[in-house]
C-alpha cells in the first residue's frame, strides 16, 4: 500500500470510528444531507449467519453487517464461536470448509481441563489466549458440584450471579492482560497476511461477544447493530441451556438450576457494565482502542481496509 493511500485510510478509518459512536438521531443531525443513516435503517435488518454444527450452538460469521459509512462487514473473513471441544467428525469437516488459518482459544486453563481442548481440522492448532473470567468456572463447578441447595443459594442467588457478571465484564475493560489478548486478536485481524480467523470462549457469549462488539464497532458497524450482534447469543444457546438446567434438575444436583440463568445468559445491563468503565477510564471507545488496547491508526486503518468493503 502506498504512503498516500495509508494516509488517506487512516483518515476515512478514523472518520469512521468518530462516526460510528454516534446514535442514529446525532448522526442524522450531524450530517443531514449525506443521508448514509437514513439509508441504514430504511434497509432490513442483516441476518446473522449462524454456522450450524451439531457439537457446539453459538458459531457465526460477523459478516454482513452495514457500516455508518456505506460499506458492508465482509463475509468468510471472522468467526466467532463457542468451544469446539466437542464437535463431531461431520462438524470437523463443516470447520474445514470454513478456510480457517487461524483459531484463538480465550478460555482459561481450568476450563480446558473439564471440558477438553478444541476438536479442529488436520494441520490447524488452537493459539491459547487465556482472558481472565474471575473465577467464575471454579465457582460454578464448586456450586454445582457442592449438591447443596444451601449452598448454591448462598452463592448465586440473591443477585449475587448478576453482580459477579457485571465485574467479569468491568475486567475486560481494567484488565491489562484482558486488554492484551484482545488486542493481539484485533491486530492479526488486521493483518492482511492472517487468512479467515475464529475465535472462542466456552459458551461464545461473554468474552467472545465483547471481542465481537468491539472489533464491530471498530469497523464502524452503528452501535446498536453491535449490541444486536451480542444479544443474539441468547437465540442461539436458549435451548442447548434449557437442557443444561434441566439435565442438572434430573440428576439430583441442583433444585433450582435456574440460578444458573444470569451466568447462562448474555444481558444489555452487562455490556453496559464494560461500556460505562470503558467511557470512565478512556473517556470514549475511541480512546479504549487507542489508549486502552494500544491500537494505533495504521492498524485501525488496515482492519477496516481488509474487513469492510
Amino acid at each position: 500500500m502506498s504512503r498516500a493511500r495509508i494516509r488517506l485510510t487512516t483518515a476515512a478509518a478514523a472518520a469512521a470510528l468518530a462516526v460510528g459512536i454516534l446514535p442514529a438521531s446525532a448522526y442524522a443531525e450531524a450530517a443531514p444531507g449525506a443521508g448514509v443513516g437514513a439509508r441504514y435503517h430504511q434497509q432490513q435488518a442483516e441476518t446473522i449467519r449462524q454456522i450450524p454444527l451439531q457439537g457446539a450452538v453459538n458459531v457465526r460469521d460477523i459478516g454482513g453487517y452495514r457500516t455508518w459509512t456505506g460499506g458492508q462487514v465482509r463475509q468468510g473473513l471472522v468467526y466467532r464461536s463457542d468451544a469446539l471441544s466437542k464437535l463431531t467428525a461431520a462438524d470437523v469437516t463443516t470447520v474445514a470448509g470454513l478456510g480457517l488459518k487461524k483459531v484463538v482459544d480465550f478460555r482459561i486453563p481450568m476450563e480446558l481441563q473439564y471440558d477438553g481442548a478444541d476438536r479442529l481440522p488436520a494441520g490447524l492448532s488452537p493459539t491459547s489466549r487465556p482472558v481472565s473470567d474471575l473465577g467464575l468456572y471454579g465457582t460454578l463447578v464448586g456450586a454445582i458440584g457442592s449438591g447443596d441447595p444451601v449452598t448454591q443459594e448462598q452463592m448465586l442467588g440473591g443477585g449475587r450471579a448478576e453482580a459477579y457478571m457485571r465485574d467479569i465484564y468491568r475486567t475486560f475493560v481494567t484488565g491489562p492482560e484482558n486488554r492484551a489478548q484482545f488486542a493481539a486478536t484485533l491486530r492479526e485481524i488486521a493483518d492482511g497476511r492472517q487468512g479467515p480467523v475464529l475465535y472462542h470462549c466456552t459458551s461464545g457469549k461473554d468474552r467472545t461477544g465483547w471481542m465481537s462488539y468491539v472489533l464491530l464497532r471498530a469497523l464502524a458497524v452503528p452501535e446498536d447493530t453491535a449490541e444486536r450482534d451480542y444479544l443474539a447469543s441468547n437465540t442461539f444457546r436458549a435451548a442447548y441451556d434449557a437442557q443444561v438446567r434441566a439435565g442438572l434438575r434430573q440428576s439430583g444436583r441442583m433444585q433450582n438450576p435456574d440460578l444458573l440463568i444470569p451466568l447462562q445468559e448474555v444481558r444489555q445491563d452487562y455490556l453496559d457494565s464494560a461500556t460505562a468503565q470503558m467511557e470512565a477510564d478512556y473517556g470514549s471507545f475511541y480512546g479504549y482502542l487507542t489508549q486502552g488496547l494500544g491500537l494505533d491508526l495504521r492498524t485501525l486503518a488496515r482492519l477496516q481496509d481488509r474487513i469492510v468493503r
